[in-house]
């Protein structure tokens, strides 16, 4: 390591063993930054001072486990507890960094920089997880906590930190220690392929039409969006489509041609899993044999119920009961949605039966004759920076925050748009980074993530630093950036989560912002989906983007009258990907699976129409075989129980009600992880939520 330290000073950067002169003499992460409000200086950032930095922040992080743990006086809160909180300080900055640019601007070197760090950094975790010197230190305090005159976030981050050695396998010894080591670094790797696939599948598959009678039924937005598309890959003159969303979901919904329709549909759902280098099946296997074998040796039957201990939701029973409650009146609806457009078919001289490349087309169709609801003039309504201004304005009013553009602010992508967040009284709160239009080396769907996250270090309040990133459609010829308004509602959603993450009071990390449990960390996100389609929020901000108009009455009439229509598709699609995890996560052997005929198995069993998919089919299911949502993915609808009875509180006083909303605040967005899930919800609402509000939302009751 000291040769390494050297050779950075020096000006030469050793990588895999390789040497390359470099006129840089300083790696950015080893010195502060001296950027304002201390963000990333991603403009002087390069691939090759990320290794050093992990390295040396995984050195220095080891020296504060040593202190901590041959600390001689007896372990108190401090220098135990808080001092391990505290520790890691460069790993995590390191972190912060790299891995948000794995996830939205990554890169064939940066991908090779993952495979030689991941095992590194897993073992590293697992080592200080399985140190028996700091475990023996946390366990003593951990049995005088009532003793202690701490404090209730204390109280909670001394009970999460002890509870985190146990299930990281603490208190096992021997070979078991070191096989739970073993599959730790086994899953952090097969999970990091999963995704590479995922990402690589989509970005080699392009529907490219050559003849104009091929785009008959594509509105000219969706048109010009290919154009441009194509002309990027030097094919000028032709259309390009992709298996971004932004790409095949409107050609789906609007192109006649139903045999291009079932290509791009097929590529979509047949992602990592046609038998080429990028197949996920045989990971898959891979993956659930580890987390069984893992929650084994921890004393769990399954890896359920390993994950769900420390969820709302506490066992798999009551997950399973809270889907099939839902499921029922779901599937009810979506036959009859099914016989609708079969119906439709019929009368247009079709000879064929729906299948579920076409639903997405029949759907729009039966929208628009029964609704009179056409999503391309509902798009012209909502312009990107609209409903920017529609975001920032209902934050205001609700918080009292304001957004204050900072061009100067160095960003890892000229799209990237940062804000400095200010406080009502014009305090500093945090820095929000917003990055929203897709591209080669950004993963698909929406996200929103901590680049630092807000604690106390020294007794000074450390702001946060936030990362919100999209794909949504790009502007494309003379038209702005038009969204739809499902991208509407992800965009409000997304917002949520970073509040949550900067509206935090927290002092320690472990507690910090968004370290709740995952079944609850939905409820900031989807709550703010019921202002942005709320009529009178409509209003604020849903204009025009050509005569500057304001969405018409009967406008918002017909999207509130339409929002519970295809509600059977929408709720059946997503909770049989809900069933399907749970499904894999029950099981209690793995051995030779067969992710195909295992999920066929799992959907037939609960009766899912053919002309549906499960939302995520197993071998693009990211959430859970490369996110954090295994045995989880069942969170959404569980957050969206407690959204809809939260949103009840204004609707029941008014939208944007002081009390209400300063209740919401203190008891909910600023307290992190440092109070019991539903003692928090308590606190804020009086009562625990009951599933009413979600059947009706959804027009399922």
């Amino acid at each position: 390591m000291k040769k390494l330290i050297l050779a950075l000073l020096l000006g030469t950067v050793i990588l895999f063993g390789c040497t390359t002169e470099k006129t840089e003499t300083m790696n950015p992460f080893l010195t502060e930054y001296t950027t304002p409000f201390g963000v990333p200086p991603f403009d002087l950032i390069e691939n090759v001072h990320f290794i050093p930095a992990f390295e040396e922040g995984m050195k220095l992080h080891q020296v504060e486990i040593n202190a901590i743990v041959n600390n001689k006086n007896a372990a108190t809160f401090e220098n135990t507890i808080e001092a391990l909180d505290k520790s890691g300080e460069l790993l995590s900055k390191v972190n912060g960094v790299f891995f948000r640019l794995r996830s939205a601007e990554t890169n064939d070197e940066l991908d090779s920089i993952a495979r030689v760090i991941q095992p590194k950094l897993t073992a590293h975790g697992s080592n200080i997880n399985l140190n028996q010197g700091l475990f023996e230190r946390v366990k003593v305090l951990f049995a005088e906590r009532e003793t202690l005159g701490l404090s209730v976030e204390q109280t909670m981050v001394l009970e999460k930190t002890h509870r985190r050695f146990v299930r990281g396998g603490a208190n096992l010894e021997g070979e078991a220690k070191e096989r739970i080591k073993e599959i730790d670094t086994k899953l952090s790797m097969l999970t990091m392929q999963f995704g590479d696939n995922l990402l690589k599948e989509t970005n080699s598959y392009q529907l490219i039409i050559e003849k104009e009678e091929d785009l008959a039924g594509l509105p000219e937005s969706v048109r010009s969006a290919a154009s441009d598309a194509a002309r990027a890959a030097s094919m000028e003159g032709k259309w390009v489509f992709t298996l971004h969303k932004p790409s095949w979901i409107p050609f789906i919904q609007y192109a006649e041609n139903r045999d291009l329709r079932e290509e791009i549909y097929t590529a979509m759902f047949k992602r990592s899993n046609n038998g080429n280098e990028y197949d996920n099946n045989k990971l898959i296997s891979e993956i659930l044999e580890l987390r069984i074998e893992r929650a084994n040796l921890l004393g769990y039957d399954t890896h359920a119920a390993f994950v769900l201990e420390e969820r709302m939701a506490k066992k798999a029973e009551n997950v399973y009961d809270l889907l099939m409650q839902v499921w029922d009146p779901a599937l009810d609806k979506a036959r009859e949605e099914a016989n609708m457009m079969q119906k439709m078919i019929d009368q247009e001289g079709g000879d064929f039966q729906l299948a579920s490349w076409d639903w997405w087309y029949y759907a729009e169709k039966i929208r628009q004759e029964k609704y009179k609801l056409d999503e391309e003039v509902v798009r012209s309504y909502f312009s990107l920076e609209d409903v920017k201004d529609g975001v920032f304005d209902v934050v205001n009013k609700l918080y009292g925050l304001t957004f204050e553009p900072r061009n100067e602010l160095p960003a890892y992508h000229e799209e990237v748009m940062p804000y400095e967040v200010k406080e009502a009284d014009g305090s500093h709160l945090g820095i929000l980074y917003m990055d929203f239009h897709p591209r080669p080396g950004k993963r698909g769907g929406a996200w929103s993530t901590s680049i630092r996250r807000a604690h106390i270090k020294d007794g000074e309040q450390v702001s946060p630093v936030h990362l919100i990133v999209m794909n949504f459609t790009r502007p494309t010829g003379e038209l702005p950036a038009l969204i739809s308004f499902d991208e509407t509602l992800t965009f409000f959603h997304e917002f949520g989560h970073a509040l949550h993450s900067m509206l935090t009071k927290c002092e320690y990390l472990t507690v910090s912002g968004t370290a709740v449990a995952t079944d609850f960390v939905e409820l900031p996100s989807q709550i703010m989906e019921n202002w942005a389609a709320h009529p009178d929020v409509l209003k604020t901000y849903a204009k025009h983007y050509e005569t500057g108009e304001v969405i018409p009455d009967e406008l918002i009439a017909k999207l509130e009258a339409a929002s519970k229509f295809n509600q059977g598709f929408v709720t059946v699609e997503y909770t049989a990907a809900s069933i399907l995890d749970m499904d894999y996560h029950t099981l209690k052997e793995a051995s030779g699976l067969n992710a195909n005929a295992f999920e066929e198995s799992s959907m037939k069993r609960i009766g899912l129409i053919d002309e549906i998919i499960p939302r995520y089919k197993s071998n693009y299911f990211q959430h859970i075989f490369a996110g954090g949502y295994s045995a989880g993915y069942y969170s959404y609808m569980w957050s969206e129980v407690l959204d809809k009875d939260a949103f009840n509180a204004f609707v029941e006083t008014s939208l944007f009600d002081q009390a209400t909303a300063t209740s919401f605040r203190e008891n909910i967005l600023e307290k992190g992880g440092s109070v019991e899930e539903m003692e928090m919800y308590v606190n804020f609402r009086g009562a625990e939520p009951t599933i009413e509000p979600l059947l009706k939302g959804r027009g399922l009751n």
